[in-house]
């Protein structure tokens, strides 16, 4: 069995810590090495760790070559709500950071590249139901437009430079162990905490806002299995649907009611109500059910109860 040496881009983020924990399983500690422009926080100090900025493209190509790196999940990106206050750099560092990984993949004979798209790269005029794998794309958000344009540039890197780059357009991701990021989605995350901490919650997105969601037990896990699948599983290279629920935020609030009984929720739609507005409510994921085996494991109600239990242990 070849021995992989993993580099994370952007570990700091809410997925990249969860997921550097899954990689340390697979591969152990030594083996995987996490990285972000920021200092390391919280369990990301327990392994190896080293300050990289992906835009840096000599300093990243040094990196890799020093550190024999075999594989990249390369996740620093500026995020929807974010992007929109400053567009410029949610260009900049969304495509120039992936392109800069790509041409590494082809200089190093990278083993495989993960790069994560979203459902922001659909848009207004996309089916909001069961949006189907292959389907009209016109994101209105920067974040949106720089995942259209980077599953372009995967499937690109694919057919003409040989890149083994995978996948997965992730719904809102919701987890317990890093603080909301700058997403459209974060309310999810941001109700608990305020639901253990306040009792209360003022919403940014309306009562019926329905989007697909995903607790990131499951993300981790989509994001493992199909970097671990055999590379004839993985018949799309731009990126596959993956979806596990879909629920609104008076539906998140009745399933924390039915442990914290005097929790409240009220609404105040913001700016990011059209950002929701323009995504899907639900996916078909069929695609990746089919290629090679997603099947997510939480629901919302089992989501909401493993987030209650643990997340006390991180406020």
């Amino acid at each position: 069995m070849k021995k992989h040496k993993i580099l994370i881009i952007g570990a700091g983020g809410q997925l990249g810590s969860e997921l550097t924990q899954g990689l340390w399983q697979i591969y152990g500690k030594e083996n995987v090495i996490a990285t972000d422009i920021k200092d390391p926080q919280g369990i990301l100090g327990q392994g190896n760790f080293e300050i990289l900025d992906v835009l840096k493209e000599k300093a990243l190509f040094e990196f890799i070559k020093k550190n024999n790196i075999t594989q990249i999940y390369h996740l620093a990106a500026v995020l929807s709500a974010t992007g929109e206050r400053n567009p410029k750099f949610a260009w900049h560092l969304n495509m120039d950071g992936l392109v800069h990984v790509l041409d590494a993949a082809v200089e190093f004979k990278l083993d495989r590249v993960y790069w994560p798209s979203s459902i922001a790269a659909f848009g207004p005029t996309t089916p909001k139901q069961n949006t189907p794998q292959d389907t009209i794309m016109d994101p209105t958000t920067i974040y949106g437009i720089t995942k259209l344009a980077g599953e372009r540039w995967c499937d690109w890197y694919f057919r003409n430079k040989g890149v083994d780059v995978r996948s997965l357009r992730y719904p809102g991701l919701i987890g317990y162990k890093t603080k909301p990021g700058g997403g459209t989605t974060d309310y999810a995350v941001d109700i608990y905490i305020k639901a253990l901490t306040d009792k209360k919650f003022e919403c940014f997105l309306s009562e019926h806002t329905y989007l697909p969601m995903m607790y990131m037990d499951d993300a981790v896990k989509a994001t493992l299995v199909i970097m671990e699948a055999p590379a004839e599983k993985v018949k799309i290279r731009s990126s596959y649907n993956v979806s596990a629920m879909s629920f609104s935020p008076a539906e998140i609030a009745k399933s924390i009611q039915k442990h914290i009984p005097e929790f409240t929720i009220s609404y105040q739609p913001d700016f990011r109500q059209s950002i929701a507005d323009s995504w899907p409510q639900s996916l078909d994921d069929m695609r990746a059910r089919q290629d090679w085996g997603w099947q997510p494991a939480f629901d919302l109600d089992k989501m909401t109860a493993e987030i209650l239990k643990h997340l006390p242990a991180y406020l």
